[in-house]
């Protein structure tokens, strides 16, 4: 890859970092205490260490920048510019059923825009970096998204609501719609990992609701200096903000985006 930044080095070290955690953990899944936090959505002691690992490790390095945590919360630097963005196990339940397929999501923003990004799989080890104008890069390959045309050829990912999330009737009709247009749908349970994949071409396009900033923060930069389009759920919003997102490679994405979006 290209030289990285500092602050993409310190992202880097901080993921690493948490992941080497993360990946003892995992060796344990079986014996680790875990609490509901509501339905379908599960926070371990693995989980909090983990962002408690990378917190100070770029508290550290950047002392005035701000924070969003997925199980710390907000809290505001002296510089109100940036923050950091984080998910320190995307993909918990995946983990807590010791399915190898989760990741760690650290995301920097700068004035409302995501200008670094880092999506790690600790398990593959699989590093997705991105830093703004400077393309996205897998370990030391560039990524580009695929450059399929035909939806019938192509994959997509999304993440199924769950228990009694009101986005399920509205998920269903949007299943039906898609379905009959791919070659298939998967749903794979970690966000970052799923825009991760549409940046390395895996994957065709991706969308989904009701998901959190530090679910996708990172993955959208990723999508976007791999090549790709990405929107919110709503047309022409940020996702971040939206809480929803459609990505896909340029040829699919308008066709995906009318196909989710109610009409």
């Amino acid at each position: 890859m290209t030289i990285a930044s500092a602050n993409l080095n310190i992202m880097i070290k901080a993921a690493r970092k948490a992941g080497r955690s993360l990946v003892r953990d995992f060796g344990e899944v079986e014996n680790l205490q875990v609490s509901s936090k509501s339905a379908g959505d599960f926070v371990s002691r693995a989980d909090i260490k983990a962002e408690q690992i990378i917190r100070a490790e770029l508290t550290e390095a950047r002392p005035n920048y701000g924070w969003l945590g997925e199980e710390t919360g907000a809290s505001d630097g002296t510089d109100p510019t940036r923050r950091w963005i984080v998910d320190p196990l995307d993909g918990t339940t995946n983990f807590l059923h010791g399915m190898p397929h989760w990741a760690v999501s650290i995301a920097l923003e700068h004035k409302g825009q995501i200008v670094a990004a880092v999506v790690y799989d600790p398990i593959k080890d699989e590093m997705f970096t991105a830093e703004k104008g400077a393309g996205a890069w897998m370990n030391d390959r560039r990524m580009r998204v695929s450059d399929r045309r035909d939806m019938t050829a192509a994959v997509f990912a999304t993440g199924v609501p769950f228990a009694a999330n009101p986005n399920l009737p509205t998920f269903l009709r949007q299943l039906a719609r898609l379905s009959p247009q791919c070659a298939g749908i998967r749903r794979w349970g970690a966000a970052s990992l799923d825009l991760a994949y549409v940046a390395a071409g895996r994957y065709d396009g991706y969308w989904e609701m009701g998901i959190q900033a530090w679910d996708m923060a990172a993955g959208v930069l990723l999508v976007r200096e791999a090549g790709g389009m990405i929107d919110g759920f709503t047309p022409d919003t940020y996702p971040v903000e939206d809480g929803g997102v459609v990505a896909a490679n340029e040829p699919l994405f308008n066709r995906l985006a009318e196909t989710v979006r109610e009409r």
